[in-house]
């Protein structure tokens, strides 16, 4: 019947009208596999146990159904009371922000008979009281942010509730939020329907399971967690050193092999800076999405990405509190490795970073044409997580996973269960010749001894400062304290990196004969949004299906051309 309803389309899913037009609307053609059998389901009312990866559609996969569910309320009886019917809970900030807009979305054409809200750590609890006092349809946020409401009385969930969605359900868990979500089943009625949504199906879920869910139907689409070869390839490479890392990185960037805009995930929050600050040294913009800045920000730097201000953004796997929150115990009393003071990717116990915030999984990067990982992920589920940001629906994406000799050991367990999974090995060498951008090296060199520690620092310190002077919730201390203000405004100037400009600029010598015909090190500015979304109005550029492969060779040494392939 799936398969059907998959073959068929969504008109015959027996949605609202207005919902089939903002499907329309969105460009919708067919419902994914997650879609075509959750979608029936829910509007059965049947509480629902679903695995979807990540770009599988799992949004509209609960979303119609709901809307469906909410709009057929209202119409049945018109005179209900208006209130908060159905609650989305999701891990973080920017997912809840993204989840909103993704329901008004679909709810364009029926905006006036339901309402969404988002409730999540990028405003203070009394800026959202105002729009709870409304009494929005929808509800989502984070449990922390909904919790809080429910105790200071400005959310009701009883009696009126009628779905509970858990989204990113394994996330839920894994950021501490449990007994959050204890609490606030609490203050739901004994009757609603319960959908669990999650990439992963593990044990620690099971007792969540029990708790929400009744009588569950499992959706399980038979796909793997991440596309196949032929829209996602998936590339691997092993570097002597550190320094060849910042070579090829620069050599791929700077020479514009890589087309269109790309992530770049490292393993820690300075490490990310330093990558940052070392690409600027070649006059190449780039932002560090930092998880210590609040929610606002991060989205704004986001949608900054999403608009093509920027072709890169380097980003890291820290998801959570710095240390394991004293009210969210993890089962067992064990933490997360991660969670520790001074932990290699924890979080300094001075700036201690956003519990609601996560950006390898569930954000919506738009038009992420690669992902590098530029340090070998922790897991093999970090790694889907990561690469999950590109090859979204239908579109074709990258990835390259860069390790030295002490990461191998990690990759060769990520590529061994991803081959497990697919029946063949996904991950396939990136082959070149090193020798071909020998000629960038010193400059690499002269890149990487300008990025010193203290500029890393000063960096971290300039963007938290920054932060501080445009604070809206700061904003009336310093009115009430102007010394403080001008302190802060006339403190020692930071230089995060004395950028050398001839490293902007990349003489025609220097770039290796082979790749005079593709390179492109010094391109002319342009005006507007940058990337390949924005340039070609939307749609992929030629050749633009693999951003790494015009710089992949054979075996044997020789070059492949753009439309090879592997």
């Amino acid at each position: 019947m799936a398969a059907e309803m998959e073959a068929k389309g969504f008109e015959h899913m027996g949605l609202d009208g207005r919902l089939l037009r903002a499907v329309a609307e969105l460009g919708w053609a067919m419902p994914t596999a997650i879609q075509a059998r959750a979608i029936p389901l829910a509007m059965e009312g049947r509480d629902l146990l679903a695995r979807a990866r990540t770009g599988s559609g799992k949004t509209g996969a609960y979303g119609l159904p709901v809307l469906h569910k909410l709009l057929s309320i209202k119409e049945a009886s018109p005179a209900v009371p208006q209130a908060v019917r159905a609650l989305v809970l999701v891990p973080s900030a920017e997912l809840a922000r993204q989840v909103g807009q993704t329901l008004r979305r679909l709810a364009a054409f029926c905006a006036r008979q339901l309402r969404v809200a988002e409730l999540c750590g990028h405003s203070d609890l009394a800026d959202q009281r105002p729009v709870l006092m409304e009494q929005p349809d929808i509800v989502v946020g984070t449990p922390g942010r909904v919790l809080a409401h429910v105790a200071g009385h400005s959310l009701a969930l009883r009696p009126w509730l009628e779905v509970l969605v858990l989204d990113e359900a394994d996330l839920l868990l894994s950021f501490g939020f449990g007994d959050d979500i204890r609490a606030l089943l609490c203050h739901l009625p004994k009757i609603y329907q319960a959908l669990l949504v999650s990439a992963t199906l593990n044990p620690e879920l099971e007792a969540l399971q029990e708790l929400v869910l009744h009588n569950p139907v499992q959706v399980l689409p038979p796909e793997p967690r991440l596309p196949g070869s032929s829209q996602l390839q998936q590339f691997q490479l092993c570097c002597a050193t550190e320094e060849d890392k910042f070579l090829l990185l620069a050599a791929l960037l700077k020479l514009r092999l890589l087309r269109g805009r790309a992530l770049l995930f490292v393993g820690s929050l300075a490490r990310a800076f330093r990558v940052k600050l070392f690409l600027e040294q070649f006059g190449i913009a780039a932002c560090a999405l930092n998880p210590q800045l609040p929610a606002r920000s991060r989205c704004h730097v986001i949608a900054q990405f999403n608009r093509g201000l920027y072709d890169y953004i380097v980003a890291t796997d820290e998801e959570g509190p710095a240390e394991p929150p004293r009210h969210r115990p993890r089962k067992g009393g064990t933490a997360r490795k991660g969670d520790k003071k001074g932990d290699k990717k924890g979080q300094s116990p001075q700036c201690p970073q956003d519990p609601e915030f996560g950006v390898s999984r569930g954000i919506d990067f738009q038009n992420v044409a690669a992902v590098i990982n530029f340090d070998v992920p922790s897991s093999v589920e970090t790694y889907i997580h990561r690469v999950g940001r590109t090859a979204r629906g239908d579109s074709p994406g990258t990835a390259l996973t860069l390790a030295l000799p002490d990461e191998l050991e990690g990759l060769r367990r990520i590529e061994d269960t991803l081959a497990a999974e697919n029946g063949q090995s996904m991950l396939q060498p990136y082959e070149f010749r090193m020798e071909e951008i020998e000629t960038l090296r010193y400059r690499c060199r002269d890149a990487m001894r300008a990025v010193t520690k203290q500029a890393v620092r000063e960096a971290r310190l300039r963007e938290l400062r920054q932060e501080l002077l445009n604070s809206e919730k700061l904003k009336v201390y310093f009115e009430d304290n102007p010394r403080d203000l001008q302190a802060l405004r006339h403190d020692r100037p930071l230089h995060p990196a004395n950028v050398q400009p001839h490293l902007g600029h990349v003489p025609e010598y220097l770039v290796p004969p082979s790749l005079r015909g593709i390179a492109d090190p010094n391109p002319k500015k342009r005006k507007g949004p940058r990337g390949a979304g924005a340039r070609h109005g939307g749609k992929k550029p030629r050749g633009s299906g693999n951003p790494l492969q015009s710089f992949r060779f054979t075996r044997r040494g020789n070059k492949r051309g753009a439309k090879g392939t592997p």
